[in-house]
């Protein structure tokens, strides 16, 4: 039988705003009518940023449940896995990056697993005190973590946490290829972080995106080696050199051309389920 690869995209993260791509999904409506047009293209998983009034990143309760209503009641044939952020404004507080979690429910939530500079100009703190009480409260409200690893010190983080039962296996891990700060995007680094992976967390599965010129080859090496994929306009905001994205379903379908292409097939939202434990 064919692998089946999970598509993950990711709408509208934090940064790209209509001025960087006038197709960038920013109100609840709008993200929530692309979800549902991804999902249509194949998407399984859809990793979801919010914005306030003003299209900065917020994580206002409200809008993640504005957004989720919206999608569940107008489009109840959607089945896809939503995994909402615990990131995305830098100023919140460990408590309104939790709330939507504890509120909503969902599937799957980011689990960044350790600190760093963000994009040269700012802090991105998970401190220990927070991942140890993000880890916890997810097992008990049942939401898988998406463990978001920028650089392999975070796959290390992720076997600790792992250790004391703050993370529990299987994990599902991101590899974060090309973010400023951040590990660079290339074959060689991402075949380091898998291995890493596979070295310290045994048993995980794992997905992989590239940021900005790096995206097709982490696209095309991520399927090559195994891994599932993520596309979307919180990664880039540019289809190919010059030519702006038309919408976050562009990515998608190429995504999933590539998938067939290498002989493999396109996973449903019940194939990543299925895939990823969260049946269990």
């Amino acid at each position: 039988m064919a692998k089946k690869t999970i598509i993950t995209v990711a709408c509208t993260g934090a940064w790209p705003k209509k001025e960087n791509n006038p197709n960038v999904p920013m109100t609840p409506q709008e993200i929530a009518d692309d979800v549902y047009d991804c999902w249509l293209a194949g998407a399984a998983v859809a990793h979801l940023h919010m914005r306030d009034d003003e299209g900065n990143g917020t994580m206002s309760a409200d809008k993640f449940r504005e957004t989720v209503t919206l999608l569940r009641e107008q489009h109840p044939d959607c089945d896809i896995v939503l995994n909402l952020t615990t990131s995305g404004d830098l100023y919140a507080t460990d408590e309104t990056r939790q709330a939507h979690l504890e509120e909503l429910r969902p599937e799957m939530g980011s689990y960044d697993c350790g600190s760093m500079n963000w994009l040269h100009s700012g802090l991105f703190i998970n401190s220990p005190k927070f991942l140890e009480e993000l880890g916890k409260n997810m097992q008990e409200w049942g939401v898988k973590p998406e463990i978001e690893a920028f650089d392999p010190g975070m796959i290390g983080n992720a076997a600790y946490y792992l250790k004391r039962g703050v993370l529990k296996a299987p994990l599902h891990f991101q590899m974060c290829m090309g973010c400023a700060n951040g590990i660079p995007g290339s074959t060689k680094n991402l075949l380091f972080m898998v291995e890493t992976m596979n070295q310290l967390c045994p048993g995980s599965t794992w997905s992989a995106f590239g940021v900005g010129h790096s995206a097709m080859e982490i696209l095309y090496a991520t399927v090559a080696l195994g891994g599932h994929i993520r596309v979307g306009m919180e990664d880039n905001v540019m289809y190919s050199k010059g030519v702006l994205a038309e919408s976050n379903r562009q990515f998608v379908e190429r995504a999933a051309r590539v998938i067939r292409e290498f002989g493999n097939e396109v996973a449903t939202p019940a194939d990543a389920r299925e895939i990823l434990g969260l049946n269990k």
